[in-house]
């Protein structure tokens, strides 16, 4: 048993989902000129993906803290503090919820113009 969570490799696992891959999810689609709207319906994904994985590695720190000797752990993970820190997967998560369904409403106007074309050339 270790002394401490901030050595485990689920803390790094953490830190990567926090802040490497939104980041980086981020930063790909503002340097894009252009961009499909696959991959921007893939990084919506990701983004709730990774919010997923980041409750879950969240929660294993919790569990993980509760072993330790170290007071930091707990005070971060094991107590009301933590909540704080389910705000960030959740803002992630509702981040993604409106990309996705940004990528659902663009297509669905576009299909209705499409409709409308084609029975207007009907009459």
């Amino acid at each position: 048993m270790n002394n401490s969570v901030f050595v485990e490799i689920q803390f790094f696992m953490l830190i990567v989902c926090t802040f490497v891959i939104p980041i980086g999810i981020y930063s790909y689609m503002m340097w894009k000129r252009s961009i499909s709207r696959k991959v921007v319906l893939m990084f919506g994904v990701l983004l709730i993906a990774v919010s997923g994985g980041n409750i879950f590695l969240l929660h294993l720190l919790r569990i993980m803290a509760k072993d330790t000797p170290s007071l930091l752990d707990d005070s971060i993970f094991a107590s009301e503090m933590s909540v704080a820190l389910y705000l960030i997967p959740a803002i992630f998560a509702g981040i993604g919820v409106n990309i996705i369904s940004h990528i659902l409403i663009s297509h669905l106007a576009e299909a209705e113009k499409k409709f409308d074309r084609e029975h207007k050339e009907r009459r």
